[in-house]
Formats: C-alpha cells, structure tokens, sequence
C-alpha cells in the first residue's frame, strides 16, 4: 500500500531540511576555499583554478537540491493549503512573500533544465559525461542556476515554518497526533556578504 500524503509530506520536508544542512556546509567548505586562495582584493591567485572550484561548488548545490526537485511543487501546495488553514495570529507576514519566491525560483531551475536538456540532446554523440563540451554546457546551467537554488536555501525554511505552525495550530481535523517537522538546519540564515 502506498504511503498517505500525510506520510509522504514529513518525508518531502526532511528532504528539504537535508538540502538546507547541505547547502549551509557547501557554502562554507566555499566561502573557506576562497579565504585561501584569493588576496584582500577578492581577486584569485590562479583565476582557472578558482573557476573550476566555482564550478564544483555550483554542481554540488545542484546535486544538493536534487532531493528536492521533484517534490519541490508538492511542498509549496501543501505550505499553502496550510497557511490557508492557519489563524491569523500564527501567520507569519513573510510567508505568503517566502512562497511567491520559492514558486518563481522553481520555475526559473524548471526553465533551466529544460534548456540544459534540450542542449545536451542536441550534442553530438562524442560529448558525453566527462568531455569538455558536455560539462561545460552543464557547468553553464549549475552556474545560472545558483541564484535561484541560493533563493530556495535562503527561503525554503518558510516551508518548515509553516508546517511547523501547521502542526500546533487547533483544527477540528487533527484526530491523532501531528508529525513532527525536521529541525532547521543550524544555521539556515546567512547574511549576503557570506555568500560569494
């Protein structure tokens, strides 16, 4: 038997906790890498060598978010539905903004691999994994794509929030008790300047 959605959406929400935790140790294990190798200017000691850092950087943010892509839409319709049940006094006013961002980002990394597929379909039979030509064509979209992952790592905490709000809030529904939501990651909020 199948699970219920109520056993799939704490699943669906780990997986985004997962991918916060994820994110928060990429951009650190970043934001270390460029300590090192770059002078008090910001500039590169070995500008190729920081490019191809970038870019497993920008590749593991993608192989990151992965876990979440494909129930991504799932999450921000049941977070609406919740947030339509919820009163009024346990709204948080930045969710209904944190879900508008999250839908437009998603829609943007959809866009994305639609290109990045479309591309590597029309590659020729040569480039395959490996070969510069096609990773560097997929090296283009990780890299396109950071802002809009980076987007979904800094507001999709308000998914957690609002399941979380979900969970207390007094409903005529709840017949047993709620599941619990994942803990935010440790450190779910970083501030712009950490983020290079």
């Amino acid at each position: 038997m199948p699970p219920s959605p109520h056993e799939i959406h704490p699943q669906r929400l780990e997986q985004l906790a997962v991918f916060l935790r994820e994110r928060d140790q990429i951009l650190s294990d970043w934001d270390a890498d460029h300590e090192q190798h770059t002078d008090l200017d910001d500039w590169p000691y070995d500008p190729p060598a920081y490019i191809e850092r970038a870019g497993h950087r920008d590749a593991a943010m993608w192989k990151a978010f992965n876990r979440v892509r494909p129930s991504a839409r799932e999450l921000l319709a049941t977070a609406g539905m919740q947030l339509q049940r919820l009163p009024a006094k346990s709204i948080q006013s930045r969710w209904v903004w944190q879900l508008g961002v999250l839908h437009s980002a998603l829609d943007h990394l959809a866009a994305l691999q639609e290109e990045w597929l479309a591309t590597r379909d029309s590659l020729p039979p040569s480039a395959r994994p490996g070969t510069m030509l096609y990773d560097g064509e997929r090296a283009v979209r990780n890299a396109e794509a950071m802002h809009y992952l980076d987007e979904w790592a800094s507001a999709g905490e308000a998914l957690l929030e609002i399941h979380r709000a979900a969970l207390w809030a007094p409903s005529a529904l709840t017949a047993t008790a709620p599941a619990r939501a994942p803990a935010p990651p440790a450190s779910a909020s970083r501030s712009a300047a950490a983020r290079r």
